[in-house]
């Protein structure tokens, strides 16, 4: 016989994972100082740079 599941509790036992999962991400998305967030948006878009700088493009016309 399978096992009775009550709905309401499911839902809440849902909705408490998200909202613990959204709460971790806002955590570390709005929780690093002012000069952090610079540093690390620095040194993405350095990376990016260096990125596109090594990016190969056809040249060659048919």
């Amino acid at each position: 016989m399978a096992n009775i599941i009550n709905l309401n509790q499911f839902r809440k036992a849902k909705a408490r994972t998200d909202k613990a999962k959204t709460a971790e991400n806002n955590r570390v998305i709005f929780g690093q100082p002012k000069t952090e967030k610079n540093q690390n948006q620095r040194e993405r878009r350095a990376h990016d740079r260096d990125l596109d700088g090594k990016k190969i493009t056809d040249t060659t016309e048919d």
